[in-house]
């Protein structure tokens, strides 16, 4: 981790040119904003949720509700952050349709109120060709790593403002591509065993 403007910044472990609405496991932090203890405590080598870690909790295992493309693994929420794995496993059916313009009635629209101003009918010609549908790179951004992120951060504000309205996140998130089974069981035994090395933890801004 490296300090920028005097403020600890989560290196980006990103890929470049990686698609996040691909199938795969992300190992993913969200923080809270400047560190704040939001979440509850550690006591004695465990984790003592506070109600509105509790609903950092909920929020957490709620996302296949919203994203049923989604299968969740480990995870854990810690005083100021959450750690867990969030696998895409889309199938067939996941896959996205773009949408289009219907041209037949676009044009037949245009038609229709172009004959009103004039006495004889227009002359004949070649419909329009309607240019291809917009597709984007990674396709739509609802189904993605991002999208993901961003509605359990909402979630999680909406409930947690009730209870203490000053509560916010880190705008941004850390995540890393796990890219071997080695690679995810290391991690899984990492937030398994998180809060028992929280004294030594790099979020733990008491350390």
């Amino acid at each position: 981790m490296t300090k920028f403007r005097g403020k600890y910044r989560i290196q980006s472990s990103r890929l470049p040119g990686w698609d996040y609405g691909k199938n795969g496991i992300y190992f993913v932090t969200i923080c809270t904003k400047n560190r704040c203890h939001f979440f509850g405590e550690i006591i004695r080598g465990e984790m003592e949720l506070s109600g509105i870690g509790g609903i950092a909790d909920k929020c957490w295992l709620k996302i296949p509700e919203h994203f049923p493309f989604v299968i969740l693994h480990e995870h854990i929420v810690m005083p100021n952050h959450v750690h867990g794995l969030i696998e895409i496993a889309k199938n067939d059916m996941d896959d996205d349709t773009q949408c289009t313009v219907d041209t037949k009635s676009t044009v037949e629209t245009q038609n229709f109120a172009s004959l009103h101003h004039q006495t004889s009918p227009p002359p004949k010609s070649p419909p329009p060709k309607s240019p291809p549908p917009y597709k984007n790179q990674f396709g739509p951004q609802s189904k993605n790593l991002s999208s993901i992120i961003r509605g359990i951060k909402i979630g999680v504000t909406k409930n947690a403002r009730l209870i203490h309205p000053d509560f916010q996140w880190q705008p941004r998130f850390h995540d890393h591509t796990v890219r071997n089974n080695q690679s995810f069981h290391r991690i899984s035994n990492y937030i398994i065993n998180n809060p028992k090395h929280w004294n030594k933890d790099e979020f733990n801004e008491n350390q």
